[in-house]
């Protein structure tokens, strides 16, 4: 059974919250705290993080600061009342997941959670550690890459965005398949996120093994 961290100040919204995630087979504890919830999410064994911006002591993005900085790789699924384009860049690039703004559906909460917990768990069904294609492999307990025998430290994005090439290794993926699968949420469609992303694995990975195919999207060859 999965747990989940809800750093949340409304009470209402943390309750309604708490409830819909028992409903639906989870635990979850709750704090107002933005303090505490940076502390529990680094030192508990929580498998997803719900983080609300607007926390009366500290705000959410200096929580995922917190959280980011001490290596906890946990997925961060950011709450706000907010819905700029500069706020949901804030919370991507500061290690974010995903970006839901206020009010919002329990039920599309509960898919994006879903989906934040397979992306994270890839190895939970066979029980492999690494997943490996023609000379890279990914390693799911330090979440870094090898590259030919030599480790690569990779980002949480760049991480799951590898992994996503590689348990699809030779098929092509458009952009709109790797925006859902990692960014999880509604992004830009004129964005060129995916294509920057891509440039930065194929810097730190090598170029030759990620194809570009005209008009379609990417391949990992």
């Amino acid at each position: 059974m999965s747990t989940v961290l809800i750093v949340e100040d409304e009470a209402r919204i943390a309750s309604f919250i708490a409830k819909g995630l028992k409903s639906a087979g989870f635990t979850s504890h709750q704090t107002a705290s933005g303090a505490e919830g940076a502390t529990l999410a680094v030192h508990g064994n929580f498998d997803l993080v719900i983080l609300d911006v607007g926390l009366p002591d500290l705000d959410g993005f200096e929580v995922l600061e917190r959280i980011r900085g001490q290596g906890v790789t946990v997925p961060v699924i950011m709450l706000t009342a907010r819905s700029s384009v500069e706020d949901r860049v804030a919370g991507l690039e500061g290690g974010a997941d995903d970006y839901m703004p206020k009010p919002f559906s329990f039920e599309e909460l509960l898919a994006r959670i879903r989906l934040r917990l397979r992306s994270e768990r890839p190895n939970a069904q066979d029980g492999a550690t690494q997943l490996s294609h023609n000379g890279l492999t990914l390693d799911f307990r330090t979440r870094k890459a090898q590259v030919d025998g030599e480790w690569v430290d990779l980002s949480a994005r760049e991480f799951t965005l590898a992994e996503t090439f590689l348990r699809n290794a030779g098929q092509v993926l458009s952009r709109e398949q790797l925006l859902s699968n990692v960014w999880g949420f509604d992004f830009d469609p004129g964005s060129n996120v995916v294509d920057v992303y891509v440039r930065y694995l194929r810097g730190k990975l090598g170029k030759e093994r990620f194809e570009t195919v005209r008009g379609m999207g990417y391949r990992l060859v």
